[in-house]
């Protein structure tokens, strides 16, 4: 991790800068894309898309070949401000470690997506550089009117949200201050003891996911707990689990999540609104947030401003 580094935080952008869409992973229909282009263009800023970003090879958008090429040089190329992953699906392991080759941190810039883009996240958490777990072309499609979008598109010209939501019976109160880091849990987990693994003591984790069963979710969670993580974060946010069915042991995700976080006594969030869902709060991977889980039923995530670290 990258503890040994200054955290930059991307330049905020402004009208007329370049934002590219990229594929590095699943392929997605052109359409989408096609959509979500005309709604930043709307925006003021350029947008182009990457040579293979609508391209197909088998579930993929193209080769891994391909595809480290369409992010390598979007990475590598100054004029970037910002890169925004079309979509997720599985295939962003193919190129991680060759991404990790590069020198990411002489053009640092926003990147963008959720899902399988967590593992681009995580590698950029690893070389101390804040992204953008958020929405894709799907979302931002959806137009400038958007929630998620407006908080989007704030955050990518430089502000730092302070969001309030809804509280939920199984919420541990307290307050707790700690470096996000999250994402998809089945991607994150994958990449413990790896360079890339994000899940570490002292951090406010967020954890989300799609159409994994209720035991494999526990099987996560006894792997952090079992190598002393789990008791050792600062803070814990559980998002969206959508998509998988109740089991002979739990008939609700959020009921085996809580059984698992019982011996810890820092604060815990629930039913947060991000993951793959129609909400899906805009998260700065990296930044220093405070967690506020309140007996009032009106929980929050303020993120602190370092202007020293805005590049």
């Amino acid at each position: 991790m990258s503890d040994n580094k200054e955290l930059i935080f991307p330049a905020p952008l402004k009208k007329g800068d370049k934002i590219v869409f990229c594929s590095p992973a699943g392929t997605i229909k052109p359409e989408k894309v096609e959509k979500a282009v005309e709604v930043l263009r709307a925006e003021g800023w350029k947008v182009e898309v990457m040579p293979h970003a609508l391209g197909k090879y088998g579930s993929f958008s193209a080769s891994a070949d391909e595809r480290f090429d369409d992010f390598s040089k979007a990475l590598l190329d100054p004029e970037v401000k910002a890169i925004i992953c079309s979509r997720g699906g599985y295939g962003v392991v193919h190129i991680l470690d060759r991404l990790a080759a590069l020198d990411l941190r002489a053009n640092a810039k926003w990147i963008a997506g959720f899902s399988d883009i967590s593992a681009i996240h995580a590698l950029m958490a690893a070389n101390g550089i804040a992204s953008l777990h958020s929405s894709m072309a799907a979302q931002i499609m959806l137009g400038p009117d958007d929630p998620d979008n407006i908080e989007m598109f704030a955050i990518l010209r430089g502000n730092r949200p302070a969001y309030t939501f809804d509280g939920y019976k199984y919420d541990r109160c307290g307050i707790a201050t700690g470096k996000l880091l999250g994402g998809n849990f089945a991607v994150i987990a994958e990449l413990i003891g790896t360079p890339y693994d994000i899940i570490q003591p002292g951090t406010i984790l967020f954890i989300e996911d799609i159409a994994e069963p209720i035991y494999k979710i526990e099987r996560m969670l006894y792997q952090l707990k079992m190598s002393g993580v789990l008791a050792r974060l600062n803070g814990l946010i559980v998002g969206q689990f959508t998509d998988y069915k109740p089991d002979d042991n739990f008939d609700d995700m959020y009921d085996m999540i809580r059984n698992m976080l019982m011996p810890y006594d820092y604060p815990v969030a629930y039913n947060v609104p991000v993951g793959h869902v129609d909400h899906n709060l805009p998260l700065i991977e990296s930044a220093t947030v405070t967690l506020k889980v309140s007996p009032s039923g009106r929980n929050s995530i303020i993120f602190h401003r370092t202007p020293e670290n805005e590049h």
